[in-house]
């Protein structure tokens, strides 16, 4: 017999919260999903710093569906909608400043390849697909590292779960932070995050050779860097003196969106970037309740933009809530096994097999 969500909820009432109170009296449960006899929910908890604390409570929620009849297999995660924990103090090191020269295009020692994700405008989910696929990439057995290089809006930090300053022992290397089987570093996790980013162009480009060149990266197989919006000055300094592998552009299918897609495109082509792929983000929505779909933003626009330019269509990936409560709470849902996961996998597989990453 097919289990039900008030079976689901009758048994997770058993369960105490240790403050009082049970899940469902609380009302902590999300994006509850019974897909055959599996089944997947999401435990919101009120802070990052209460999350950490209901790790056994997760555990048990689990162990409890999962006894259930009729089902074979549960996944419960932990997200958290409140602030995160206050940062340590900074390290003893200088962020910005204007660069120094180079000599040409430089690699990170240990690197074997870096993967920029780009997009022409805001809002299209570029972060998200960068941590997600940073994920995948890690669950596929590879060494990864995650680039922050939105200087102005970095929120790597809040979507990997991280909100720990990055260690700098000499006030010269700075030590990355480790989530999810992912290497992270964020000029987020250097300054305080209630200040506005008020810098001129060299100091940009300061920071952003201090995260390439200062960063003790380790080995890593790929290390990916998830570019602000646009064209400007931190697009242009990464292609002109970092030795880069390729370009994912990301895109929702409406035409407002692949207007400026077209102009990244365009400037990666300038810049002499290969261009791996188009990534069609928020691509199709599928009601939990009724299984209706609906395409919120247009249908087939970056597909079609792909075929026109001769390059492949890496992934379609849907909008739904727990896309948005893994980037809320610092659990991406590549972590999962729901089919949003399932589609990062697959684009993850891809650029392995294809030697990309």
């Amino acid at each position: 017999m097919a289990v039900t969500t008030a079976d689901i909820e009758t048994a997770l009432s058993q369960i105490e919260l240790p403050d009082g109170g049970t899940l469902v009296s609380r009302d902590l449960l999300r994006a509850m999903q019974i897909d055959g006899d599996t089944v997947r929910f999401v435990i919101e908890a009120a802070s990052p710093n209460e999350a950490k604390m209901m790790e056994p409570l997760r555990a048990a929620a689990e162990r409890c569906v999962a006894a259930l009849p009729g089902v074979a297999k549960a996944s419960v995660a932990l997200t958290a909608h409140g602030p995160a924990a206050p940062a340590q103090p900074a390290p003893s090191l200088k962020v910005g400043g204007h660069p120094k020269p180079q000599a040409g295009p430089m690699k990170p020692a240990g690197v074997d390849r870096i993967l920029v994700v780009g997009s022409g405008k805001g809002g299209v989910g570029k972060s998200t697909v960068s941590s997600n696929l940073a994920v995948a990439l890690a669950k596929q057995g590879r060494k990864v590292g995650l680039l922050d290089a939105d200087i102005y809006g970095p929120s790597q930090p809040r979507m990997m779960g991280i909100s720990k300053r990055p260690a700098s022992p000499d006030g010269k290397t700075i030590e990355p932070l480790h989530a999810h089987g992912v290497t992270l570093m964020s000029i987020g996790l250097m300054l305080d995050p209630d200040k506005a980013v008020v810098w001129r162009g060299p100091m940009l480009m300061g920071a952003l050779q201090q995260m390439l060149g200062q960063v003790n990266w380790g080995e890593l197989d790929v290390l990916i860097v998830d570019l602000p919006p646009g064209t400007g000055d931190v697009q242009l300094t990464l292609c002109q003196k970092t030795v880069l592998n390729g370009a994912i552009i990301v895109s929702t299918p409406q035409d407002v969106a692949l207007i400026d897609a077209r102009k990244a495109i365009d400037m990666f082509n300038t810049l002499k970037t290969p261009i791996l792929g188009l990534v069609e983000n928020m691509s199709v929505f599928h009601c939990p309740e009724c299984g209706h779909e609906a395409h919120i933003f247009g249908h087939g626009g970056v597909a079609n933009e792909a075929n026109d330019m001769g390059v492949p269509l890496l992934a379609q990936l849907p909008i739904d809530l727990d896309t948005r409560l893994g980037g809320d709470g610092g659990a991406p849902v590549a972590l999962g096994d729901g089919p949003v996961a399932a589609a990062y996998a697959k684009l993850a597989e891809g650029l392995v097999k294809g030697g990309m990453a």
